[in-house]
């Protein structure tokens, strides 16, 4: 029976172990994470997402606070087309947060950073371009465009001098999307160097509709992996969403996948950024208090336990601080449905109540705050991947526990941890 360290995945000159961890977004796959998974050989992601804030948190900035004291005028006002990313601050903090990451690697793996489109920061292009060109300029190894279609993300980019040096893929949930980013980046003559295809079990943000059960990882790579042999492109397809198990894992090197990407496993690990008590909250999951629904403002289907904080929450816009999904007009949804619930209940905040806004979320504030507890479908499962103490709580794991298991178990078995250092 083959183990997942039998195959090995190949991008370009380099040979690593085919195991990819996700780019998990607040701060959940830290630099902690994303540099233990290249210490063990594969790639591992950092994410870009509200980089000013966990700049903030891990280097001592004050990025957060001086957008806040700068546009604090406009906190009471429903137009935030005011409100604006300094571009040169954006690059500033992308620079620090990438550059840590690649200071601390030190190994033959690799780090990526995901970088999502629907961050779209009341200037979707030009932040977008300053996120992209900061990271490329601090040394990241590799780039995955995520949440969105990114068609026009690698002509951002296409002056730069590490465009072509630079591993970058893309993730899609369908061979359409992934048909519309080839065509768009034909021009530039610069293929991909991988795809990620995300199924509907995977966490967070889906790129399905609210009919994501119709769907199935496997179908889906099985047509694109036909789409590029019938064009006659090689590019190394990675699977994501569901894949629990090295087994699971297995499955798909042997029908010729080049990787796998994973994540839900690895927000139990002591690298990773969620707070102990609310991984504790991952582990007691059961099947049915894990929800899709359509609080998010980006407008895409999120998975997510339905005790998050952030359900029905309706708290106050903090787009002056943070502001990350507001369009290019300054529009966001969640600002939006506040107003809306505001004009109902006027006197509500007077009165020092609690408003409840369950159309939308304020997903800024509570990313950051560690309250939208966003999870994979099999995060019920991760009570088996531990040992319960004494007190009803699970043991927390390392990232090299959760990635050897990945690498060297066979079939569906799960290593258990040995101790509390395991």
């Amino acid at each position: 029976m083959k183990r997942v360290d039998d195959f090995r995945l190949r991008l370009g000159k380099q040979e690593l172990v085919p195991i990819v961890v996700g780019g998990m977004g607040v701060d959940i796959s830290t630099t902690e994470l994303a540099i233990e998974a290249a210490r063990l050989g594969g790639i591992g992601h950092i994410s870009d997402a509200m980089v000013p804030t966990v700049s903030d948190r891990h280097y001592k900035t004050h990025f957060v606070r001086d957008k806040l004291k700068l546009y604090k005028p406009n906190v009471g006002s429903a137009d935030k087309s005011s409100v604006r990313f300094d571009l040169g601050l954006l690059a500033e903090a992308t620079r620090l947060h990438v550059g840590r990451a690649m200071a601390g690697k030190g190994s033959s793996g690799l780090i990526f950073v995901n970088c999502m489109e629907k961050l779209t920061m009341n200037a979707p292009r030009e932040t977008l371009r300053v996120r992209l060109t900061a990271a490329l300029d601090a040394g990241i190894d590799g780039i995955t465009l995520a949440a969105g279609l990114h068609l026009g993300s690698f002509a951002l980019i296409e002056d730069h001098p590490r465009f072509r040096e630079a591993k970058l893929g893309i993730i899609v949930s369908s061979l359409r999307a992934l048909q519309l980013f080839l065509r768009k980046t034909a021009k530039l003559d610069r293929l991909p160097d991988f795809i990620v295809v995300e199924g509907p079990l995977a966490g967070g943000h889906l790129g399905f509709g609210m009919d994501w059960e119709k769907y199935d990882l496997r179908s889906i790579m099985a047509e694109i992996r036909q789409h590029l042999e019938a064009e006659h492109l090689s590019i190394p397809l990675i699977p994501a969403g569901g894949i629990f198990t090295g087994g699971d894992a297995v499955s798909y090197l042997e029908e010729g996948a080049a990787a796998v990407q994973v994540a839900t496993r690895f927000t139990v690990t002591r690298e990773c950024g969620l707070p102990p008590d609310v991984q504790q909250e991952y582990f007691k999951a059961d099947e049915n208090d894990i929800e899709v629904n359509t609080i998010s403002p980006t407008g895409y289907p999120m998975r997510m336990l339905r005790n998050s904080p952030a359900i029905g929450s309706g708290i106050r816009p903090n787009c002056e601080a943070f502001g990350y999904l507001l369009d290019g007009h300054g529009n966001c949804a969640y600002v939006t449905a506040y107003n809306n619930e505001l004009i109902k209940h006027p006197r509500t905040p007077h009165l020092h109540l609690k408003l409840s806004v369950k159309e939308k979320t304020c997903l800024c504030t509570h990313m950051r705050n560690f309250d939208c507890w966003t999870c994979g479908h099999y995060t019920y499962r991760l009570k088996d991947t531990s040992i319960m103490r004494a007190d009803g709580s699970y043991e927390i794991l390392s990232a090299a526990h959760v990635f050897g298991d990945y690498q060297f178990s066979q079939g569906q078995a799960i290593a258990l941890p040995t101790s509390a250092s395991s």
